[in-house]
C-alpha cells in the first residue's frame, strides 16, 4: 500500500515540528516528500536525516552552500532548492499530495496559492495568506478540486463543529454565530500603562501555547485573534458581525458554533497543535496524535469573558478591517508585520504596534478593491512602506 507524500513548508517552526511528530507516528500512512525552512540550517539537516526526505529547501539563498555542506557531512543526498521560489516549487511537487502551509507571514501566500492551484490536500496554518487573499486561495481550490483544511486550533475547531456537507467560503445552513476563543495572552491582566513598555521577552512568554516569536507577539496584542476573525469570515462565509471573540483562560474550548435552534457545539481538547494537525492529516478518519487527553474533572471550570478592545486596540483595528473589506485586511496585515518586527528588534515599543497599524489604516487612500494577486501585492507593498516610514520617524519609541 502506497503512502501519502507530505511537504512541510516552514518545517523548523513549531507547527512544522508538531507535524513531523504526528507523521512519525504513522509511517504506514505518510512519508515526507519535501521540507522547507527559512534559515535554520541545523534543524533542517536534523529533520532531513530523521525523515530521509528526498528534497529540502531553504528560503534564504545565501545559506544554500552551508546547507549542502552539512547534508554531505551527514551522508545525505537530498536535492536542494534555495531562494524565494523554493516554497512555491515544493508546493507544486507531484510527489507531495498533501502540503502543510506553515510559513509565517505574507511571504507564505504564493506557496499556499500554488498548493491550492495544483489540487493538493492543503493544511493551512498560514493565517496571513488567507487574510490577504483568502478569496483567491478558495477560488483556486474550487477550480482544482483541492481540499483545504484549516490548522489554526480555532478554525479547525469550527470546521469540526460544522455540518459534514458544509463548503468552505459559503455560509453553513442553520449557523447563527461563530465564537472564537482566545487565551488572552501574557498581558490579559496588565494595566494600559504597563502595556506600553512591555518587552519582547515578556510578550513572547505565552501562558499556554508554545509558538514562534511573531505569533506570540500577535497573541499578546490580540491581533492574532483579529486575523483569525478575518480568516473565519472568509473560510466559513459568516458575516463579520456574527463572529465573536471570547477570552477563555483555560484554553480547553478551542471555538464554538451556535445554531439557529439554540444548540451550541464546541470542540475541546488539550492546548496542543498536534490535535488539529492529526485531524487534518487523517480527515475524515481520526488518528492518534500523541497528545495528553483532557481531564475535565481536573480542569474543574471553564471561564469566558469579552476582550477589552480599549486595552487591546489591535483587535479593534482588525475588526474594522474585516468590516471594511477590500484592501483593508491586506493593509492591516502588512502594517502589523512591520510593526511587530520593529518591536522585536527594539525600535518600537509595545504600545506603538497598535499606533503604527492605526496610522497606516487611517492614511491609506480609501478601501480599494483587490481583484488579483498583483493588486494584493501592490496594497501590501504600499502599506509596508508607510509603516516603515512611521517606525523610522520615531512613532512609538
Amino acid at each position: 500500500m502506497s503512502t501519502t507524500g507530505v511537504a512541510i513548508l516552514g518545517c523548523t517552526g513549531s507547527i512544522g515540528q508538531s507535524t513531523l511528530d504526528v507523521l512519525q507516528r504513522h509511517p504506514e500512512r505518510f512519508h515526507v516528500a519535501a521540507l522547507l525552512a527559512h534559515r535554520n540550517v541545523e534543524r533542517l539537516v536534523e529533520q532531513a536525516k530523521a525523515t530521509r526526505a528526498p528534497l529540502v529547501g531553504i528560503a534564504d539563498e545565501t545559506l544554500a552552500p552551508q546547507l549542502q555542506q552539512r547534508l554531505r557531512d551527514e551522508g545525505l543526498t537530498c536535492h536542494v532548492l534555495a531562494g524565494s521560489d523554493a516554497a512555491e516549487t515544493i508546493a507544486r511537487l507531484p510527489e507531495a499530495q498533501c502540503v502543510m502551509a506553515a510559513i509565517v507571514g505574507a511571504v507564505g501566500l504564493r506557496s499556499t496559492l500554488a498548493a491550492a492551484e495544483t489540487g493538493k490536500r492543503l493544511l493551512v496554518a498560514n493565517k496571513e495568506a488567507l487574510v490577504m487573499a483568502g478569496w483567491l486561495v478558495l477560488a483556486a481550490a474550487r477550480r482544482s478540486g483541492a481540499r483545504i483544511i484549516p490548522i489554526d486550533s480555532e478554525h479547525n475547531a469550527i470546521f469540526q463543529c460544522l455540518p459534514p456537507d458544509a463548503r468552505l467560503g459559503e455560509a453553513p445552513p442553520g449557523v447563527r454565530r461563530l465564537l472564537l476563543t482566545a487565551s488572552g495572552g501574557p498581558f490579559r491582566d496588565w494595566s494600559p500603562e504597563a502595556l506600553q513598555n512591555a518587552t519582547p521577552e515578556q510578550a513572547c512568554a505565552h501562558p499556554v501555547w508554545r509558538m514562534g516569536r511573531k505569533i506570540s507577539v500577535d497573541s499578546a496584542t490580540l491581533m492574532n485573534k483579529g486575523l483569525e476573525l478575518i480568516e473565519a469570515h472568509l473560510l466559513f462565509g459568516v458575516p463579520v458581525d456574527r463572529i465573536e471573540v471570547l477570552i477563555h483562560r483555560q484554553s480547553a474550548v478551542h471555538s464554538l458554533v451556535e445554531y439557529q435552534d439554540g444548540s451550541m457545539l464546541a470542540q475541546l481538547g488539550s492546548p496542543d497543535m498536534r490535535t488539529p494537525i492529526a485531524h487534518a492529516l487523517g480527515w475524515p478518519q481520526r488518528l492518534p496524535a500523541g497528545v495528553q487527553f483532557l481531564d475535565l474533572a481536573q480542569l474543574g471550570r471553564l471561564d469566558f469573558e469579552r476582550p477589552d478592545v480599549g486595552r487591546f486596540a489591535c483587535l479593534g483595528h482588525a475588526i474594522e478591517a474585516a468590516r471594511a473589506g477590500g484592501d483593508a485586511p491586506v493593509v492591516l496585515n502588512a502594517a502589523n508585520e512591520v510593526a511587530v518586527e520593529a518591536f522585536l528588534e527594539g525600535s518600537l515599543n509595545f504600545g506603538g504596534i497598535a499606533g503604527v497599524i492605526g496610522e497606516v489604516m487611517s492614511s491609506s487612500t480609501g478601501r480599494h478593491g483587490v481583484n488579483s494577486l498583483e493588486s494584493v501585492r501592490e496594497a501590501d507593498a504600499a502599506a509596508r512602506a508607510a509603516a516603515l516610514r512611521l517606525v523610522r520617524g520615531g512613532l512609538g519609541t
